[in-house]
């Protein structure tokens, strides 16, 4: 059986994302993003559900990751860290 250390640097963190608990291995000092990110995501969720009550949870977690995916890709772009296509 294979050891591995961790950093004393790592903690471990439970966050909530649509209602389910993950467990991530995170440098500490992450935390309170970690957090702050896991509200933005419910909060994203929760607007999908708001303004389209019939697509059920998956649909609106799904939406959220495209938002953020979008978002994410558009700032790479912005910062030259990507060709435009």
């Amino acid at each position: 059986m294979a050891y591995q250390a961790q950093s004393t640097n790592t903690i471990q963190v439970t966050v909530l994302i649509a209602g389910r608990p993950y467990l991530l291995h995170i440098n500490k000092t992450d935390e309170a993003l970690m957090h702050r990110l896991a509200k933005a995501i419910n909060d994203k969720i929760t607007a999908f559900q708001d303004s389209q009550p019939s697509r059920d949870l998956q649909d609106c977690f799904a939406l959220a990751l495209l938002t953020y995916a979008v978002e994410s890709h558009r700032a790479n772009q912005a910062a030259g860290l990507i060709p435009t296509y």
